[in-house]
C-alpha cells in the first residue's frame, strides 16, 4: 500500500522532489531565476534552466531612416530585397531587385501581366560614398530570353567577393508565374563589381523534387505528398566562403504549405559546394531551421550567425553555429527589418552584432510599391528609467 501511494505521488505531483530533477538548480541558478522553492518547477523554469546562452551580448533594437538620391521612393518602381553592401574604391555597392507598375496578382493574365512586386524584375545597381546617398548605376544581370529558365524574373540577390571575382546569386522564375510554378536559383559572376556579368547557363540549385501535386487546378495546397521542406521554392540565397568550401544558404517553401505556430512553415536549407559555380550539394542535415523568413547569415567567430524572423517557432531570434548547420538560439530581438542587406564592411569579430549596425531594407510603400531605405541597430544592455543610473 505504502508503494503505490508514493508511485500516485510520483504520478500526480512528477516535479515535486527537488532530489529527483535531472537538472536540480544550483544556489545560483536560483538566485539568478528567482525560484521561489526548487522542489516546485514550472515547465517554464525547467526550459529556463536549459538555457545555454544567458548574456545579452546578441540583443539588439533597431529603427529605420529614409535614403537620399536614386533609392529614394520613386513613384510607379519597385526597388526591394537589396544585397549584402560591399565597399569597392572607396565606395559601397549594393544590388537589388528592380520592376515597374502595379501587380494583377494571380487574378489577373499570368502570361502577360504582373503577379507579384517581384515579378518581371532584373537585378540593378547603385552606388554611395556615404551609405545615405545612392546613385542608381543602372542594369547588372537581366532576365533571361524566352525559353530559358530565367526568362521571366530574377530577383532577391546576395553578392559574395572571392579570389577577385564577383558572385550574384538570385532567384529565378520561368513564364508563366502561376501558382504552382518552382522558383530556382541563379549565379552571374564578373571580374568587377560594374560588370559586364556572366550569367549560369542552368540553375545552381533546385527545388526537391519528390512533392506530388493533386489535380491539376492551379491550388499549391492541393498536394498527394508533401515532399522535402523545399520542394516547391528555393528562395532568398546566400553564399558564404566557410571552412574551404562554399555554403549556399537558402529558404525553402513546402508543396501544399502549412501554418504553425502562428506562422508560415518556412524552413531554411544549406547547399555546399567545392567551387564557388558549384555543383551544390544539398546537406543531409536539411533543414537546418524550423523557422525564419529571409535568409541574412554572417561570419562570426570561426561559425556562422542567422537572423531568424517572421515565421515559426524561433522566430525573432540569432542564432549561431560552430559548424554551419546545427544552430542554437543566442538572442531574442524585436522589430527587424525585412529582407536585410548587411554591411560586409563591418568589423565582424567587434561583436555578434556588429555587422548589423547599420545596413539597408526595403518597406512597402503599398502592396504594389516597395523601396529601399537604411536602418540602424543599437546594443541594449540595461532597462533604465529616465534619470536612472545603470549598474556597470
Amino acid at each position: 500500500m505504502k508503494q503505490t501511494a508514493i508511485a500516485l505521488l510520483l504520478l500526480l505531483f512528477p516535479c515535486a522532489s527537488f532530489a529527483q530533477q535531472p537538472n536540480a538548480p544550483t544556489p545560483e541558478q536560483i538566485d539568478y531565476f528567482g525560484i521561489s522553492n526548487p522542489e516546485m518547477l514550472s515547465a517554464a523554469t525547467k526550459r529556463a534552466l536549459q538555457w545555454k546562452n544567458l548574456s545579452n551580448d546578441w540583443y539588439i533594437q533597431f529603427n529605420t531612416q529614409d535614403l537620399k538620391g536614386d533609392l529614394a521612393f520613386e513613384k510607379g518602381v519597385v526597388r526591394r530585397d537589396p544585397s549584402a553592401m560591399i565597399k569597392e574604391n572607396g565606395k559601397y555597392y549594393v544590388w537589388y531587385s528592380r520592376s515597374v507598375g502595379p501587380s494583377q496578382g494571380f487574378g489577373g493574365d499570368v502570361e502577360n501581366e504582373k503577379v507579384f512586386p517581384w515579378d518581371r524584375c532584373d537585378l540593378w545597381y547603385a552606388t554611395s560614398t556615404d551609405g545615405w546617398t545612392w546613385k542608381e548605376e543602372g542594369l547588372a544581370v537581366p532576365r533571361g530570353q524566352k525559353g530559358a529558365y530565367d526568362d521571366r524574373s530574377v530577383f532577391t540577390c546576395e553578392i559574395m567577393k572571392h579570389d577577385g571575382l564577383y558572385y550574384l546569386c538570385y532567384q529565378t522564375v520561368k513564364s508563366p508565374y502561376n501558382v504552382r510554378v518552382k522558383n530556382q536559383v541563379g549565379l552571374a559572376w564578373a571580374d568587377s563589381p560594374d560588370g559586364p556579368w556572366t550569367k549560369s547557363a542552368e540553375p545552381i540549385l533546385s527545388p526537391a523534387n519528390n512533392g506530388i501535386w493533386e489535380g491539376e487546378e492551379q491550388n499549391r495546397f492541393l498536394v498527394k505528398k508533401k515532399g522535402d521542406f523545399d520542394s516547391h521554392k528555393v528562395h532568398d540565397p546566400c553564399i558564404l566562403p566557410f571552412q574551404g568550401k562554399f555554403y549556399l544558404y537558402y529558404k525553402g517553401e513546402q508543396m501544399g504549405e502549412e501554418i504553425n505556430f502562428g506562422g508560415r512553415m518556412i524552413r531554411h536549407g544549406v547547399a555546399i559546394a567545392e567551387d564557388p559555380k558549384g555543383p551544390y550539394i544539398k546537406s543531409p542535415y536539411n533543414p537546418i531551421s524550423n523557422s525564419g523568413h529571409e535568409v541574412c547569415v554572417w561570419p562570426y567567430k570561426g561559425g556562422i550567425a542567422s537572423l531568424i524572423t517572421t515565421d515559426g517557432p524561433e522566430r525573432n531570434t540569432i542564432q549561431w553555429s560552430a559548424d554551419g548547420i546545427n544552430f542554437e538560439i543566442m538572442g531574442a530581438i524585436q522589430g527587424a527589418p525585412h529582407a536585410i542587406g548587411l554591411n560586409r564592411s563591418a568589423d565582424l569579430e567587434a561583436s555578434p552584432t556588429e555587422i548589423l549596425r547599420w545596413g539597408l531594407t526595403h518597406q512597402y510603400r503599398s502592396s504594389d510599391y516597395q523601396y529601399i531605405r537604411r536602418f540602424s541597430s543599437w546594443p541594449v544592455r540595461h532597462h533604465t528609467a529616465k534619470g536612472e543610473n545603470a549598474k556597470e
